[in-house]
Order: C-alpha cells, then structure tokens, then sequence
C-alpha cells in the first residue's frame, strides 16, 4: 500500500541522514498516521458459514496474526530502498460442535512468509518514482512443506508527483501472480481539505478519509481491499490445490499515536466477501460479515544528528 511505504521511507530516510528538514523533500503529507517501523497485528472475522455435503453448515471465525519490519537497505539523494520480511498465520476457528471438515485449516497451520521490497527513485524536487514489490509462500503447513507452495508475488510501478504541500497525485501499474496473472492499473490521490481533514487513496487498494482529531488521535473511513491465497493439499496429490478468497473492509479504524516511540491502531467495520474458493465441498453461505484488527507499532528509532 503506497500511502503507507510513502510514510515510511519519508521517517526512516530521516532516521538515516538525521537532517530535521529532510521530510519537505520527501512524499507524504501532513496530518497522516505516524510511520510503522514494526507492527504486530490481530485480526478477528466472526460468523462465517458454509456448507458441507456430508456435515451439513458449519460457522467459524477467521483468526489471524501478523508482523513486519522496515529495514533500511540503500539510502542516498537518489534511491532508497526498503526491505520488509513478514509472517502472517490464520486458522478457521470451527464454533459449530461436532467434527470440523477442515480441520487442517484451525490449530494456526495457513501460514505465509513474506518479503515486501520497496524503493523510491528521485527525479526531481517534486516527483518520484516508487516501486512496490511483495514476495510470499502461503500454504497449509499440515499438507505441504514450504517447498511444494509455488511463489506468489506482486509487483508495481508508479510515477508520484507532488503538487502542492496538500496534494499527491500518481499512476501506474501493478502486476499480481497469486492463483491466477492479473494486471491492474494504479492511481494515487492524496489531498488535505484543511489542517484537520484530507483524503488518501491509492486503488485499487485502500481509500480512506482521514480526520484528525487532534495531533495523536486520527479517525478514518475507510474502504480497503483484503486478499487472501493458500496452497494445500487435503488429498495428499501430486498438484496442490487452492484456497483463496478476496474481500473489501468497510468501516472506521482509530489511530492513536503513544508518545514519539509507538502507537495502536483499532478497526472495525463490515467485511465484504467478494469471491471465495474454499476446499473441494465446501460452499459458502455467509462468507461476509464483521471484521475487528488491532495493530500495535513501534515508530523508527530516532537520532539525534546535524540540523
């Protein structure tokens, strides 16, 4: 999500060159969440429902656990580039009693290890040239080892023009491999109406109204995309097999920034299934529903350096 790679490179090119005015110089704008150097998310999706042939319908509640940190690897005027390795598990949390007909899929076994790469090319004092790049190997680990899960990936790039102190605009173009090639175009706009209220947008991932409550609170609306893929093998074949699904997150997220070290961020709206391909039987009767995530971030260290 560019928004916020944008905001991370902007903190950690600071933390880097230690110039207290090197950020004028950088993407992002003011008024937008502090940057997230390391964050541990928990995401909580109740009263999802689906039928199985031989077991008849079933709820559950998707789990999930996930962190990341920024690693600064090239910094200069030019280029910087950003490293992210990061670990996602989930699990389907059977709340029907009786046997679970996916139960390789509780007990945390969907798991993916990741690696976000992300660099900005400076062409001039007010335009960039960002690149996203997001490597992973998602599977169930109970069936397949993480050798046998083929790579999925997703890679961008898009030209970023500042306007103005209060408007970003961009385009580009996003590659994704996971399950099947798409090619989707890239659009960024990002805009304060005031000191107190903007709007940041990069499509087709994430479009959110920011209204700042004060200088460490922030409240958004926010709609935001959420895909998921996972190889496994419930028949233990030579081909695996895929579960994936692709929702929207509708709803309100709170940021509140703890001082200058670290911060928490709370969602919660209506999460929207869009299309799901679940294990071989199983069709989906309540697949949308609600969605809590709770994030907690370290913000980059800072240094104490020349002005």
């Amino acid at each position: 999500m560019f928004s916020v790679c944008q905001k991370v490179a902007a903190a950690l090119l600071c933390l880097v060159s230690g110039h207290v005015m090197c950020q004028s110089s950088q993407p992002g704008l003011a008024g937008t969440a502090p940057s997230k150097w390391l964050t541990f998310r928990n995401t909580h999706s109740p009263g999802k429902v689906y039928n199985f042939a031989n077991a008849g319908p079933k709820t559950y509640t998707y789990e999930e656990y996930f962190a990341r940190v920024w690693l600064p690897v090239v910094h200069n005027k030019k280029v910087t580039v950003l490293l992210g390795p990061n670990y996602r598990t989930e699990q389907f949390e059977s709340k029907t009693p009786g046997e679970n007909p996916i139960r390789s899929m509780s007990g945390w076994n969907l798991r993916s290890y990741g690696l976000d790469v992300n660099s900005f090319v400076k062409l001039d004092s007010t335009s960039w040239l960002v690149t996203t790049s997001h490597f992973n190997k998602s599977g169930n680990m109970a069936e397949l080892s993480l050798k046998q899960v083929p790579l999925n990936y997703t890679v961008s790039a898009s030209f970023l023009r500042k306007k103005s102190a209060s408007k970003e605009i961009g385009a580009g173009i996003m590659l994704n491999q996971s399950y099947k090639l798409t090619i989707l175009p890239v659009l960024l706009f990002n805009y304060n109406f005031s000191e107190h209220s903007g709007i940041e947008m990069m499509l087709p991932k994430r479009v959110a109204w920011r209204q700042n409550l004060s200088r460490n609170d922030i409240l958004y609306l926010r709609g935001e995309s959420v895909t998921r893929t996972y190889y496994t093998n419930p028949t233990g074949g030579d081909n695996p097999s895929v579960y994936r699904r692709v929702d929207v997150d509708l709803g309100l997220s709170y940021n509140r920034r703890l001082g200058s070290w670290a911060g928490v961020e709370f969602s919660a709206g209506y999460r929207k299934n869009l299309t799901t391909k679940l294990v071989e039987g199983a069709l989906p009767v309540k697949p949308s529903g609600l969605a809590m995530t709770l994030d907690f971030y370290v913000q980059p260290p800072r240094f104490k350096g020349r002005k």
